[in-house]
């Protein structure tokens, strides 16, 4: 007997005995948020990590002038 056909036989049965107020997930629903919130953390871990590592500050423009030699520069009236 297959697999296939043994469910075929069994499915009336869970049918009669099912209560439709009371259907829950259960343990594979449970299973599966466990294993995407495991996966939200990773990496949540990982992004802090990496933003930890960025360096924000930027490098200075070789064309412009300094801001102090400006300022020395201009005309004074």
């Amino acid at each position: 007997m297959y697999a296939t056909q043994a469910l075929t036989h069994l499915v009336p049965f869970a049918a009669e005995e099912l209560d439709k107020n009371k259907v829950t997930p259960g343990v594979l629903g449970f299973l599966v948020f466990a294993a995407l919130a495991v996966g939200v953390w990773a990496l949540m871990k990982s992004m802090n990590r990496h933003m930890g590592r960025v360096n924000f500050e930027e490098a200075p423009d070789p064309d412009a002038e300094p801001a102090a030699d400006a300022a020395a520069a201009a005309p004074r009236k």
